[in-house]
């Protein structure tokens, strides 16, 4: 069985101890880092298949720490944070976390989360059973998904995406006449619960569309259907 790294950045010992301990039983080796400077200097040397991030840390905050990761990496980031506040999930799923969970949390959903997010992210990095036979494509207007090699192109450029944001696509290129209420893509795509938490889908709604639209204000390839949901755009 395939042994997992998760890289956990949280500066409280016994959060931290806590959450090691339990997913070291699960399977995992968990690296601890205690703030967020420690925390970029550990990613920067090592592979991990997700990272579990505290907002509030020392030294480098987690924000930046999270900008850090993006500018190298699509592995999957959960938030783990106190600051519940709207604004803040926003702000944090917008600069490209995968997840957040507001504590208090329970041990079983964070790793519920965890293996949600892996096993998205282990699919969306392997080629397809049979992919070298039959490559599949997926197109709308000039954007072609690959589904031998999971690749996005735009006029032939690739289109660096996250797990999330190539599931959320695909289903739309899979689906091109059916609008998607925001509870559909959420459990669809993180085969979670709904809990009616709306700020998830919208904001990787638009981050899809800052590297898919020309104007993500007037977007052509995934619109808004008032008061439902989320649709492919059809004159393409």
């Amino acid at each position: 069985m395939e042994t997992h790294r998760i890289l956990l950045i949280e500066d409280d010992a016994e959060i931290s101890g806590m959450l090691k301990t339990y997913l070291t039983r699960e399977n995992f080796e968990v690296v601890c880092a205690p703030d967020g400077q420690r925390a970029c200097d550990i990613f920067d040397c090592s592979p991990f298949s997700l990272v579990l991030l505290d907002l509030m840390i020392p030294k480098v905050s987690g924000m930046d720490v999270l900008m850090h990761i993006r500018q190298k990496s699509v592995v999957p980031v959960i938030i783990l944070s106190a600051k519940d506040a709207e604004s803040d999930k926003t702000l944090g799923l917008g600069l490209g976390a995968d997840d957040y969970i507001t504590k208090p949390f329970s041990v079983a959903e964070v790793l519920a989360r965890i293996k949600a997010n892996i096993r998205r992210s282990t699919q969306y990095g392997q080629p397809a059973p049979g992919a070298e036979d039959a490559p599949a494509l997926l197109t709308a207007g000039d954007v072609t998904m690959n589904l031998s090699n999971y690749t996005v192109t735009k006029n032939g450029e690739c289109i660096e995406l996250t797990a999330t944001e190539f599931e959320i696509l695909k289903l739309f290129l899979q689906h091109p006449k059916k609008v998607y209420t925001k509870e559909q893509l959420y459990s669809l795509v993180w085969k979670d619960a709904y809990f009616g938490d709306e700020n998830a889908v919208n904001v990787h709604i638009s981050r899809l569309r800052g590297k898919l639209e020309d104007d993500k204000r007037n977007p052509r390839y995934i619109l808004t259907v008032w008061g439902i949901g989320y649709k492919l755009g059809e004159q393409l």
